[in-house]
């Protein structure tokens, strides 16, 4: 594969040889190749790998403020048949603007509004270049290095709605001349039931029909990806477990995993199938809320107590091996931090039928269900084409048709061990995302049974000084034991200086971290791609000309998690 982006590269030097890009070789990761584009040239460049690399995955900023160019913007590319990524790296002078990719890419539209947002970094052209998770009010830029992690900006004053010209115009316009117009605006969350006190919806509505709308989130922005630049690489373990809670050990093993490439890390094998047990188990439950907590809204309360009952028995696994039930922090870079206890397999073995049977009873109520099958048939469907555009990935863009399964296509972890299938769609609409997340439960337990009829004996964690605690054993018992303890504790891992972005196949998505490594134990840059945070960018636009009762059924089915979008 490295022929194909090096032919990519070769095709655009004899096509305009004046193009200022660099290849930079991939010693260190051989899956990424990185290009160094001049600013100038990044649209032109942009236009011609879309064709060979139609996903934007990601667009963050980092910040070198010694530099005189002093931020790197970074381009995550990606397609899900090849095995490689292609990282675009341009440097930005503090008050220099770069061309937005919105017009190539519209995945780049919150992105980019992210790194202007967190870093300052401005993208000439983009339709609206304004904060996205710091309220309005907020004075600088957070993930800069000389703002302290420590300062807090509370909002104080109130803020307008996005629609304050049109609003202004119904006001003094419309309703005045024509007291018929049923041209209004409405406000939906974030005191609604559907928007959990986190989303907030801003609509004008021609009848009960959608002419525009608008979304505000930030309303759990914590910045963790600055948390992460004054912790270790273990303390930020407890962090992803906030990202996206309904899957926390999803979170953990993705970080985990992606250190431990950096670090060439190899974790035994109980590990692993450790590790996609936890994966699956997680995946299930993830898929019950998402599920039973749409078809709530939409007022079916029965299907909510049998997922739940689900996921409280896969909880108490979870409790069983580590004494936490959501937030879990169960692995560790290098291993897991837990063994499995006596009698945890056959109870695992038990959890997996009870899944089956809530999933069953909930497709007996709701799949065939004419008041459902309505609500749901046809609402915000998508092309394979357009869910690409906007960063689709996971099950709502396998909604769309698309197989696109980074456990299949770019295996990780011993996934290429196991044998399952892809659920796909046809139309991407709403029915479509619920169809695909059920057939997914009935793959993750099909995974379950193989891994937990096939967990091999041995080691948990890397046996290596600097990587794995000592046994208590070693540390009361001499002094080699005991100095190797004090500096994990206090130093933690050390990866090598470099940068790398690994993803796992997150139960919504492609869930990814791009990590700077300047080789001491902290991270000199963290960001994480949260898979609904693409997502949702494209509501507004699928929305358009549905109706208002629409809103609830389309947010539901793609599965919004508030720590994950707003980190």
């Amino acid at each position: 594969m490295e022929c194909f982006s090096q032919g990519l590269f070769g095709e655009l030097k004899t096509e305009n040889p004046d193009l200022q890009i660099e290849s930079i070789p991939s010693s260190l990761f051989t899956d990424e190749d990185v290009w160094h584009v001049a600013a100038k040239d990044l649209l032109p460049v942009a236009r011609k790998l879309k064709r060979s690399y139609p996903f934007l995955m990601d667009v963050c900023g980092v910040d070198y403020p010694d530099r005189a160019e002093r931020f790197d913007a970074v381009y995550h590319l990606a397609h899900p048949q090849l095995k490689r990524r292609l990282r675009l790296k341009v440097r930005v002078a503090e008050n220099q603007e770069i061309p937005s990719l919105t017009p190539i890419y519209k995945s780049a539209d919150w992105f980019e509004r992210e790194a202007f947002d967190l870093f300052g970094i401005r993208f000439r052209g983009h339709p609206n270049l304004t904060r996205i998770l710091c309220h309005r009010d907020f004075v600088g830029h957070p993930l800069r290095k000389d703002y302290d992690a420590e300062k807090r900006q509370s909002l104080t004053t109130p803020l307008e709605h996005s629609f304050a010209a049109e609003h202004e115009q119904m006001k003094q316009g419309i309703h005045e001349k024509d007291y018929l117009s049923d041209r209004i605006w409405i406000n939906i969350g974030p005191a609604h039931p559907a928007t959990h006190g986190t989303l907030r919806f801003m609509a004008i509505l021609q009848g009960e029909v959608i002419e525009k709308m608008d979304v505000e989130i930030g309303y759990l922005h914590r910045c963790f990806e600055k948390m992460c630049e004054t912790h270790t690489y273990n303390q930020v373990i407890p962090y992803t477990d906030r990202l996206n809670y309904c899957s926390a050990p999803l979170n953990n093993n993705t970080w985990c995993r992606t250190i431990e490439k950096m670090m060439g890390i190899q974790i035994p094998e109980r590990a692993q199938v450790m590790r996609i047990i936890l994966d699956e188990f997680s995946r299930c439950i993830d898929h019950f809320v998402c599920i039973i907590t749409q078809i709530l809204d939409l007022g079916g309360m029965t299907n909510f107590w049998l997922g739940m009952r689900a996921r409280e028995a896969v909880y108490d696994l979870f409790e069983k091996l580590c004494g936490a039930r959501l937030t879990v922090s169960l692995s560790r870079v290098g291993g897991m931090g837990f063994d499995l206890p006596d009698g945890w397999v056959q109870q695992a073995k038990d959890t997996c039928k009870i899944i089956l049977d809530a999933r069953k009873e909930i497709d007996t109520l709701c799949t065939k269900n004419r008041i459902f099958v309505n609500r749901m048939v046809g609402v915000t469907a998508i092309s394979e084409a357009d869910a690409i555009n906007w960063g689709f990935t996971g099950p709502c863009l396998r909604a769309t048709g698309a197989a696109v399964d980074l456990r299949k296509d770019q295996p990780y972890g011993g996934y290429e061990n196991f044998d399952f299938d892809i659920p796909v769609g046809s139309t991407g609409d709403c029915y479509d995302r619920y169809m695909v997340r059920m057939e997914e439960i009935i793959q993750s337990v099909r995974i379950l049974e193989q891994a937990l009829n096939q967990i091999p004996s041995g080691k948990i964690h890397v046996d290596q000084p600097g990587i794995s605690l000592p046994s208590k054993q070693n540390v009361y018992g001499n002094i080699e034991g005991l100095m190797n303890q004090f500096m994990h504790v206090i130093y933690d891992v050390q990866p090598p200086k470099g940068e790398i972005y690994h993803a796992s196949e997150g139960a919504n998505g492609e869930l990814g971290f791009y990590v700077v490594s300047d080789g001491t134990s902290h991270p000199y840059r963290v960001k994480c791609r949260p898979p609904c945070f693409a997502i949702f960018q494209a509501l507004p636009t699928l929305l358009k000309g549905h109706m208002l009762s629409d809103v609830i059924a389309a947010l539901g089915t793609v599965n919004i998690v508030a720590g994950e979008l707003d980190r």
